[in-house]
């Protein structure tokens, strides 16, 4: 784990010029013909060169859209950005002309995408794939681009990759793909990597394997880490700082020991306690009653209260800010006082 993350009393209300990437008050919503769903709701995140910070939640809570509002990959429409900026080394991607932003992206901001069969391209070797990086940004010729791609399969650990470089997605195994999707990822040494549930439908074994490598080239490069998982058991060796997302919005941040000794808000509590432990075996995990709000039709208040077993009268009629609970961390919770002291 890095050791890049900074004291501060509210991780909020850092200055853009202190952070590598910071999102400030963004707004995502989604214009159907049911009506307009509010994905992103003021999300503000930081991150510096070199830290890894998870953003959490379950499906539905903004994670994902989070993510393609800094890559720029957001269909528009149907989404819109009313609000919010996007700050890379001080520059705000959303005002910034479409040719400067693509080679922004990729070049220096890069992800990887949760599904690496339908991220590669089937009709085109892997190799060519990871090759054309190479091609498009750095004018390479193809006999050039082609040894680069052998050395990145190399560097995430493909077997044979001389030999492997011109076959087929489809002649490789889920975790094999997935250091492939990796390695284009970081063919041009970019300063911020967003993996999007890197190890989602792998094994537990390959999960630990492709955490590693995350980890491992993170350090290597210095890179910025936004680690994107509904799972708080992958990240806990991995991440400096967590952001726990929750209807679109921000619910809770702080060090990554600290969220998992004492959270402070009863979402993040829920989490926790769902995840699996060896020393209850035989007994039944604890769960989160009801389902996430539908975005068209976000509760008021606090959008948890319909599924927290804290909420009062107050949870219902006011939205709860995200404030400072202590040093370097906080939490939008009336009642987070309670949660940590419960």
């Amino acid at each position: 784990m890095s050791t890049a993350a900074t004291s501060m009393a509210n991780p909020t209300d850092r200055s853009p010029e202190d952070s590598l990437l910071a999102v400030r008050d963004l707004e995502v919503e989604f214009h159907t013909r049911e009506g307009v769903a509010r994905a992103i709701n003021g999300v503000n995140l930081t991150l510096d060169a070199g830290q890894t910070l998870a953003v959490l939640g379950e499906s539905g809570s903004g994670k994902s859209v989070t993510a393609q509002a800094i890559m720029g990959i957001l269909d528009m429409p149907p989404a819109k950005i009313p609000a919010g900026q996007i700050l890379y080394q001080g520059r705000d991607l959303l005002t910034m002309p479409a040719e400067e932003r693509r080679k922004i992206r990729g070049a220096e901001i890069s992800m990887v995408f949760q599904d690496a069969l339908s991220a590669l391209n089937p009709v085109f070797p892997v190799g060519w794939q990871i090759g054309e990086m190479f091609r498009k940004h750095r004018g390479m010729n193809k006999s050039d681009a082609y040894d680069e791609a052998v050395r990145l399969m190399e560097r995430v650990n493909i077997p044979a990759a001389r030999e492997r470089v011109k076959a087929y997605p489809h002649q490789f195994s889920g975790g094999m793909r997935q250091r492939i999707m990796i390695a284009m990822a970081i063919a041009l040494d970019p300063k911020v990597l967003i993996a999007d549930e890197p190890t989602t439908a792998l094994d537990v074994t390959v999960q630990a394997q492709i955490m590693e490598l995350l980890q491992e080239l993170q350090a290597e490069y210095h890179m910025g880490l936004i680690l994107i998982t509904h799972d708080l058991g992958v990240v806990a060796d991995v991440a400096d700082r967590i952001a726990v997302m929750y209807a679109g919005r921000i619910v809770e941040e702080a060090d990554v020991h600290d969220i998992y000794a004492n959270p402070a808000h009863p979402y993040t509590k829920g989490l926790l306690e769902s995840i699996p432990r060896l020393d209850q075996k035989g007994q039944e995990l604890a769960a989160i009653g009801g389902l996430p709000p539908n975005l068209m039709r976000i509760p008021s208040g606090c959008a948890f209260h319909p599924r927290c077993v804290l909420a009062r009268e107050r949870c219902v009629e006011e939205r709860p800010p995200l404030e400072p609970v202590g040093i370097n961390r906080a939490a939008a919770c009336h009642y987070s006082e309670e949660v940590l002291n419960g």
